[in-house]
């Protein structure tokens, strides 16, 4: 069994409110709240914040709260839907930002808003494995540079800010305390309801062809099938992981779902019967960061005392795929 050694996050200094969207596109403090919950987000300051920087400034932190430095590290799992190139991949960077110089193994994972919890199950399997004991697994964002900021794009652009989050996974030291289990879902069908579509590698010439057609290249979302889907997903997702090990929803201490949407959060509260301090939010304050969000809400909810020793925890996620996931966790 795998146990969480270490947390950690990273946020950029720059914070972007609702009052700011209004100067850039048509839009209200109040009605960005009331379809999401958000009040601001962080946005990335160029020449400043990367990707892989970002990923590797909550990396540094989790790897000192697990007492280890990053030549401990032996193998890099990063998830991400920004990449900082199209190739190679964020691991490979996040290794060097880090100093790594042993020849470790480092992949990414693009699996978007399910991203992380899918990048701890991988983990996961090689701790069990005994291939390796330390795993360092990353979830890092930078949205706000590939958003449509106008009124045309606002239904999608208010919503994402960008962020780091990070942490070690080691064998467990205590019987029956780490990771209990983990379950990974997908569906392929609805691939095309939250997407960026340009530009495909299916395009001959696919830059000039973005070019020549004047396409974009943002994110289109059809928001109200993913919201369908996703109040179902996840407490489906959710009570798999309860059922596999014996417990119900009241044995949750906490519960971090990915901050999607405060509207869904709340949606699943409800439904899963949970009382406001078996729950974390923090999409007030960052909005959807995708990868990042669950080990970014995850950081915050350990450095707030939130998690305790001996806490059932369950993470879970559920976006673009559609591809869902959720691991419980005996802290």
């Amino acid at each position: 069994m795998s146990e969480i050694a270490g947390v950690g996050h990273y946020v950029p200094d720059r914070v972007v409110t609702n009052a700011d969207l209004t100067t850039l596109m048509e839009t209200t403090d109040e009605w960005i709240q009331e379809r999401t919950g958000i009040r601001e987000r962080r946005w990335f300051e160029e020449g400043k914040d990367t990707t892989a920087n970002m990923g590797a400034n909550a990396a540094r932190k989790a790897l000192e709260a697990a007492g280890l430095t990053p030549d401990d590290v032996q193998l890099i799992v990063f998830a991400t839907l920004s990449p900082d190139y199209f190739f190679p991949g964020s691991g490979v960077l996040l290794q060097r930002e880090l100093g790594i110089k042993d020849p470790i193994p480092a992949f990414d994972v693009r699996n978007q808003c399910s991203g992380f919890v899918y990048a701890l199950s991988m983990a996961d399997q090689f701790i069990k494995t005994g291939m390796y004991d330390t795993v360092l697994v990353v979830g890092s964002e930078i949205h706000s540079s590939g958003l449509d900021i106008s009124t045309r794009g606002r239904a999608v652009s208010v919503i994402f800010g960008d962020g780091a989050g990070a942490v070690v996974l080691r064998p467990s030291t205590r019987p029956e305390h780490g990771i209990l289990s983990t379950h990974l879902h997908s569906q392929g069908e609805h691939a095309e309801e939250l997407i960026v579509k340009e530009p495909g590698s299916n395009r001959n010439k696919r830059v000039e062809y973005v070019v020549a057609n004047e396409l974009d290249m943002y994110p289109y979302m059809n928001g109200q099938n993913v919201f369908k889907h996703a109040v179902v997903r996840f407490p489906q997702v959710i009570k798999e992981a309860l059922d596999q090990n014996g417990y119900q929803p009241q044995d949750l201490d906490m519960l971090i779902p990915h901050q999607a949407n405060l509207r869904i959060t709340q949606y699943v509260q409800q439904k899963m019967g949970l009382s406001d301090d078996k729950i974390f939010s923090n999409i007030q304050r960052y909005g959807n960061t995708t990868a990042a969000s669950v080990p970014i809400a995850l950081s915050e909810a350990v450095q707030e005392g939130r998690i305790k020793r001996g806490d059932l925890v369950c993470l879970a996620a559920f976006g673009s795929g559609f591809t869902w996931a959720s691991a419980l966790i005996k802290w």
